[in-house]
């Protein structure tokens, strides 16, 4: 709680008293925070089986969130592509760009035009489905299975990172061509390149909120929407206007869903439980309705 009435009071003072609707801030102040380096083990045994996985792997399809086209990339994986042929897939495209394009033929065309080496006998495809935690890799999988084979998921997914822990055996996608796709863990860098990054990583849910924090994620994304003139937050929540502080959009949160919290307050006369706004509460709504698209759809990058 001490934390979020700092946060909301340095909000509150980067606006200022004589500030008018529509003076935004012009850059985001993180405070001199930092984001701490976020590699679990699982990330690292799953890169490494990625390695091992692709001599047995015909093509990659690195998938990115379209909403951090460019946060969203991670350099290791580089090194993991290789010479194979790769195709780069935006998922979520809903939320920022609704452009499509077919993915299993062009898969199919790739790997017919380049070499294929050991693997020149086989007639079937083998596909590694690479990218950051929370991108959508197991629901691209889950998708094309019932495009294409009219069957249902065989992958789980999840709106957390980390559910996919270990590279899992491989999921036929498609009869003809036959083609398989293999799902991986998602792999974050063992060092993030800066805060900013970090911020739009989780805001995408590639980092889990708690390790950048709430108050800060809600701050940046209102800076942004503010920003970009995505002002569908101020009907949603019922502001009177525009603003660039966050204290008021997450009352007015707090209000509109009833997120509350008691707390107590010692008196003179003993332990009194006060009810008060639960600004925690308000912060996982804002960012929650930012991930549904009820925000508008927004690239952060």
């Amino acid at each position: 709680m001490r934390g979020w009435v700092g946060a909301l009071r340095a909000a509150a003072a980067a606006v200022g008293p004589g500030s008018v609707p529509g003076a935004f801030r012009q850059r985001f102040d993180f405070g001199g925070r930092d984001v701490a380096s976020w590699f679990p083990g699982h990330m690292a045994k799953g890169l490494r089986q990625m390695r091992a996985s692709l001599r047995r792997a015909d093509c990659l399809i690195e998938v990115h969130d379209a909403r951090i086209p460019l946060s969203g990339r991670n350099p290791m994986l580089r090194e993991v592509l290789g010479i194979r042929p790769h195709v780069l897939v935006l998922n979520k495209r809903d939320l920022a760009d609704p452009q499509r394009k077919p993915i299993v033929p062009l898969v199919a065309k790739l790997v017919d035009d380049s070499p294929r080496y050991h693997r020149a006998e086989s007639t079937e495809y083998s596909i590694l489905v690479i990218g950051v935690p929370n991108v959508g890799k197991s629901s691209l999988i889950n998708s094309l299975r019932r495009l294409h084979l009219k069957k249902g998921k065989a992958t789980a997914v999840g709106g957390e990172p980390g559910v996919t822990k270990a590279v899992l055996t491989r999921i036929q996608v498609c009869e003809k061509p036959l083609m398989y796709l293999v799902d991986t863990p998602g792999v974050l860098p063992p060092k993030l390149e800066d805060v900013e990054t970090g911020v739009k990583l989780a805001l995408c849910g590639a980092i889990r909120d708690h390790l950048v924090g709430e108050d800060i994620m809600a701050d940046y994304l209102l800076y942004t929407l503010n920003k970009q003139q995505q002002f569908g937050y101020v009907q949603r929540y019922g502001l009177a206007e525009a603003c660039d502080a966050i204290e008021p959009v997450l009352r007015r949160v707090a209000l509109a869903r009833g997120r509350t919290q008691k707390v107590k307050v010692l008196t003179g006369t003993g332990n009194v439980n006060v009810t008060t706004l639960d600004y925690s509460a308000a912060a996982y709504e804002f960012l929650r309705d930012f991930r549904a698209g009820c925000l508008g759809r927004v690239t952060l990058d």
